[in-house]
């Protein structure tokens, strides 16, 4: 054999021994009892699992198990989360997946066929999306499976000035909803400028998923008034079956409250908050550890409070803060990618996403740049992607095999 039959016969042994390989793994995972092979397959990450299934037709049937798509998302929830990046320019229609793990690799994800769509919220995988440009428009969507299904329309209202959303699940009902406020004025009964500015009429629809009533069904008026910092359909929270939201009443808009909407009775009820601790200050809120957090603008700097027995109001505690600068001795570490800005950040441009498992805080900031913040050294942490978007929101996801219902 001479030196060209040698060249050429080298990397054909090599995919020979490949495919072996391969062929036997194969054989030695169908062998495998079922529920084994599902729990293996459970702590793979997203991407992987929807490549499986083409690899051959039994890991197509295991990757198609119901079972598998709730053992793999138990386990992604003790994790720390992915992230969906929801670009904002040119048009509301890209989205980019991210995951903590390895924050260099930013992922562009094929979206749905919508022109332009704002994320109402996610939950256990899927995305509830809002046309941004057609109001009545809703839509499910989990953007790794690319399963999509469009919602009926909700009722209109000619004079309707701003809506509201609401997506969650309820682990008691075993039920998606998707919950519509919309403020609108009436024409007839409000005359005055004052009215019409205070006293907004609304109304509260519901939506089931996957049951023969899927359709929305009005649960009548709300006095409160939903505040949304700038970005409405994103304003709320879920735990525990419940959304929450920051408010305020008609006639008293300088003091925020706090309210949850349980999706099983489908009602709106205040939560407590501490003495003094809301006024215009309260920004947004967050969920951290499973507990109910509030954060809090101060002076030069972030206060997160936290909800430490759910519905106690003497259980908030402020547990975090972080300050608005690094310390000034600190210096620029290439490999740690610590950021020293050049002047205070803002606080009122930050907001808090979620805590991670080593004890840090991820923030985004101005909607284009994600920080993790060290609670002990007060220190900054840029997530440097390979490509972020010019300008996103930032969407705590967990990636699943969830279909839509």
């Amino acid at each position: 054999m001479n030196i060209m039959e040698k060249l050429c016969a080298g990397p054909r042994v090599t995919k020979e021994a490949r495919s072996k390989k391969m062929h036997q793994e194969l054989s030695n995972m169908d062998s495998l009892p079922r529920e084994i092979a599902l729990d293996i397959l459970s702590r793979l990450p997203i991407t992987s699992l929807i490549q499986i299934k083409w690899v051959c037709r039994s890991w197509r049937s295991l990757a198609q198990d119901p079972l598998l798509a709730t053992m793999h998302l138990s386990r992604m929830n003790d994790n720390d989360p992915g992230l969906i990046l929801h670009c904002d320019l040119p048009l509301q229609n890209h989205l980019y997946s991210l995951h903590l793990s390895a924050p260099d690799i930013v992922t562009r994800l094929r979206g749905p066929m919508i022109s332009e769509f704002a994320i109402v919220g996610s939950c256990n995988g899927l995305l509830c999306l809002w046309h941004s440009l057609y109001k009545d428009k809703c839509y499910i969507y989990n953007p790794f499976t690319r399963d999509f299904k469009e919602l009926p329309r909700p009722e209109q209202f000619q004079t309707q000035t701003r809506v509201a959303m609401g997506f969650g699940f309820h682990p008691g009902t075993k039920e998606y909803k998707v919950v519509r406020i919309v403020y609108y004025r009436n024409e007839d009964e409000a005359s005055s400028f004052q009215v019409r500015r205070y006293l907004p009429e609304s109304n509260v629809q519901v939506l089931t998923l996957g049951s023969g009533r899927s359709t929305w069904r009005s649960k009548g008026k709300t006095c409160y008034q939903i505040l949304g910092s700038g970005r409405p359909y994103q304003s709320n929270v879920l735990l525990n079956g419940r959304l929450h939201w920051l408010t305020c009443r008609h006639r008293h808009q300088s003091l925020r409250l706090l309210v949850s909407f349980d999706l099983a009775d489908e009602q709106f009820q205040e939560v407590p908050n501490p003495d003094g601790m809301f006024g215009r200050r309260c920004s947004h809120l967050a969920i951290l550890r499973g507990y109910l957090s509030a954060i809090v603008q101060g002076f030069r700097r972030l206060s997160i409070w936290v909800m430490k027995e759910y519905g106690v109001k003497e259980s908030w505690v402020k547990e975090f803060n972080i300050g608005d600068h690094l310390p000034r001795h600190m210096d620029l570490n290439q490999e740690q990618f610590i950021y020293i800005p050049e002047y205070p950040i803002n606080c009122s441009q930050a907001r808090v996403l979620c805590l991670l498992k080593n004890g840090e805080i991820l923030l985004e900031y101005k909607r284009r740049s994600l920080f993790s913040c060290d609670l002990k050294s007060g220190a900054f942490r840029e997530l440097v992607g390979g490509s972020l978007p010019e300008s996103f929101s930032t969407i705590v996801h967990i990636g699943s095999l969830k279909l839509i219902n």
